[in-house]
């Protein structure tokens, strides 16, 4: 693949320093980034330092923490030797992920491919998605696997928008032939209808972040006409009532803030070659007090139901700002006192 690894002098080893030798110089550029950003952002993640000598690159530190620095340069090389590029996230995430193998059983042709050498892979129109954790990774498997999956944890850790890239991908390639998109207005409740505009709107504004996600993987014009002859629906909870949702790849977001009532109804819209995805944060509810979160009541009475994927995230699966992942740790840990 055009690097190799070189095992340095036993003088060397006092220093503890691994070789790593790249044969196209370009793609090396491209590895290190520009001022060598990737590089420190390596260094910084993984307490190492990394030198650049001609063709090599010299990695010191500990035995650990050199050895996963190397695999993580010799996997980012192959991502460039593949023609990708790489973006700080995508460092970062194969930072967290490691080498785990994926499973491969049960999929079809196509999504297997996702799946070869342990890789996970999520083909948009716009780019290219992978996840960056192993409890992504987790998810997205059993997202194509299931027909209906859940998604449990705090904001960031990407719940939504990977759910959002699966239903797109399937779309594309016809496992499916819409894609509908839902979240509770919770704060409009029943005064939706006293809003001015038209329904669009009015419920736009409780819609955005879905809207976001799809713009991350449909070209503009191809997105708006999808919209316009109704193969993508984004659209209240509320007006998910006497629908029979067949051959659709259904996602419902911000599940928390919908009523036990409400996620029944919305579970049994489930129809004839679908797939449903709920997501939500348990510790976001916004519903009265003393009403119940659906969310909670559907763990509890959904649990051991067979073809139903429980998927669990926590802070160290945020993938926005780390700042992030520390605010909901220190969060956690108050309520926890």
């Amino acid at each position: 693949m055009g690097l190799s690894a070189l095992t340095p002098p036993k003088s060397q080893d006092a220093v503890h320093e691994t070789l790593l030798e790249f044969h196209d110089n370009r793609l090396l550029i491209d590895l290190c980034g520009e001022f060598d950003r990737n590089l420190a952002q390596i260094e910084h993640k993984l307490d190492v330092q990394i030198v650049r000598r001609g063709n090599m690159l010299s990695v010191m530190g500990t035995g650990s923490a050199r050895g996963r620095a190397a695999a993580v340069l010799q996997e980012l090389y192959s991502k460039l030797e593949a023609g990708r590029e790489i973006e700080p996230g995508d460092i970062d995430g194969v930072i967290r992920m490691g080498h785990s193998e994926t499973a491969e059983h049960g999929l079809p042709g196509d999504q297997m491919e996702m799946f070869r050498g342990g890789e996970v892979e999520i083909k948009t129109r716009k780019k290219l998605i992978e996840p960056r954790t192993a409890a992504q990774k987790t998810y997205v498997q059993n997202l194509f696997k299931n027909e209906l999956a859940f998604g449990i944890g705090p904001a960031g850790t990407g719940k939504t928008y990977l759910a959002v890239a699966v239903g797109v991908n399937m779309l594309i390639n016809g496992h499916v032939d819409r894609i509908i998109l839902s979240r509770p207005a919770v704060e409009a409740g029943e005064r939706l209808g006293f809003l001015p505009g038209t329904q669009d709107e009015k419920v736009d504004p409780y819609m955005q972040p879905l809207y976001d996600a799809l713009n991350d993987f449909l070209p503009a014009k191809q997105l708006a006409k999808m919209k316009e002859e109704k193969t993508i629906e984004i659209a209240p909870l509320a007006f998910m009532r006497g629908r029979t949702l067949s051959r659709a790849f259904v996602v419902l977001d911000e599940a928390q803030n919908a009523t036990t009532m409400q996620m029944k109804m919305f579970l049994t819209r489930l129809g004839e070659g679908s797939r449903m995805v709920i997501t939500g944060d348990r510790s976001q509810v916004d519903l009265p007090r003393g009403v119940p979160s659906g969310l909670r009541d559907a763990e509890r009475i959904l649990a051991g139901v067979p073809n139903i994927a429980f998927n669990y995230f926590s802070s160290k699966d945020v993938v926005r700002h780390p700042l992030v992942a520390a605010i909901i740790e220190a969060y956690e840990a108050d309520e926890a006192q």
